[in-house]
């Protein structure tokens, strides 16, 4: 999960609390409107009807138009508080028999909306809450001070100590993403490299070959090398010592080549280069550069006395037409297994198989 995924995650939570938050405004305010039990009237009031229709309406825009930006909560919460304390001074003035419960009543519903739909936001809570906690006290004088206090002090310290552990919670969350999101990708770049060589793998290849060949005009390269006899030299000197030999190698065909161009150990003992915005000539000589770098490394191989006493590679290189790059590597496969017939140590280049092959057929 990215940082941005995380964030979308907090604004659908910040959406469905909106929505919540909403609906108890209409289901209060309708329960207020509508007759109920023991009561000979509904306790309706132009306030409650504003609620419902405010609620209602900026609800319904939620569900039909998901997508669009949805309005602030804090300012929604202030207008509906501002409502809310509005219906409690209208209904106070109405009551004949007052008990001094009314005013507790009212305002342990207005916390009743803001407990459920804004734990998590603790602004909106105090936004709604405070035009109706001034108005009760202001209407009580001071009669039940201290039973309006503590019930507006009790859950205001729980829902404080609750944001707060929210904001911990959300930065650690954001630490942990954003960490986990690092180590993901270095883990990726690991898994595009060959551990024993440090060049690309075939999947780092595919990688970078997209991004090429969607991004650099011009004329690319597949080259494909294979160390000569490289078998020979592990069944006699022992694997350990292949893996530095292919080590070694590895080095000089990426000091051979220019930046831009993309290495990658190809298989076993065979590398694949992928020369970048190049003609055939360049191309052809940074091949004979690479085969001579690894020439002049004087790796000793015993068994490879038919061609030399070094390691030395062979090579076939070809051109990427029209983008397909599985079409090149074939024939630059095809041009290497020429060249390890013709007797190993050379660069064979795939234009020039026609040629070879109206040579051997005059020959015969």
């Amino acid at each position: 999960m990215k940082l941005q995924s995380y964030d979308e995650l907090k604004h659908s939570k910040y959406r469905l609390s909106l929505m919540l938050f909403l609906f108890l405004n209409v289901a209060v305010s309708l329960f207020c409107l509508l007759p109920f039990l023991g009561a000979d009237s509904p306790v309706s009031s132009l306030p409650v009807g504003l609620v419902a229709a405010f609620s209602l309406t900026l609800l319904t825009l939620c569900l039909v138009m998901p997508k669009q930006k949805f309005p602030l909560l804090n300012p929604v919460a202030l207008i509906l508080g501002a409502l809310w304390a509005w219906h409690i001074n209208h209904r106070y003035h109405l009551v004949f028999y007052f008990d001094g419960s009314f005013l507790i009543i009212s305002l342990l519903s207005v916390f009743f909306i803001s407990a459920i739909a804004l734990s998590d936001y603790l602004i909106a809570f105090c936004l709604h809450i405070t035009p109706p906690v001034l108005t009760v006290l202001l209407l009580d004088d001071g009669q039940h001070l201290m039973m309006i206090i503590f019930t507006i002090t009790l859950p205001l310290i729980g829902f404080s100590l609750h944001h707060l552990m929210r904001r911990r919670f959300d930065s650690f969350t954001r630490r942990l993403v954003s960490q986990l999101y690092e180590e993901k990708e270095s883990f990726s770049d690991l898994s595009m490299l060959d551990p024993l060589t440090g060049l690309y793998n075939r999947r780092g290849l595919k990688n970078r070959l997209d991004n090429i060949l969607e991004n650099h005009a011009g004329s690319h390269y597949v080259l494909l090398l294979d160390i000569d006899h490289f078998k020979a030299y592990n069944d006699n000197y022992g694997h350990a010592m292949g893996d530095q030999a292919l080590a070694r190698v590895s080095v000089a065909i990426r000091d051979a080549v220019r930046s831009r161009d993309v290495v990658t150990r190809y298989g076993g003992e065979e590398f694949l280069v992928l020369m970048t915005n190049v003609n055939a000539s360049i191309a052809m000589k940074l091949a004979e550069r690479i085969r001579q770098y690894v020439v002049d490394l004087e790796i000793p191989h015993r068994f490879n006395e038919k061609v030399s006493t070094h390691v030395t590679i062979s090579a076939g290189i070809a051109p990427i037409f029209a983008d397909d790059f599985d079409q090149a590597v074939s024939n630059a496969d095809r041009a290497l297994y020429v060249a390890k017939n013709q007797g190993r140590n050379t660069i064979l280049a795939w234009e020039d198989l026609p040629k070879l092959t109206q040579v051997s057929n005059d020959l015969i």
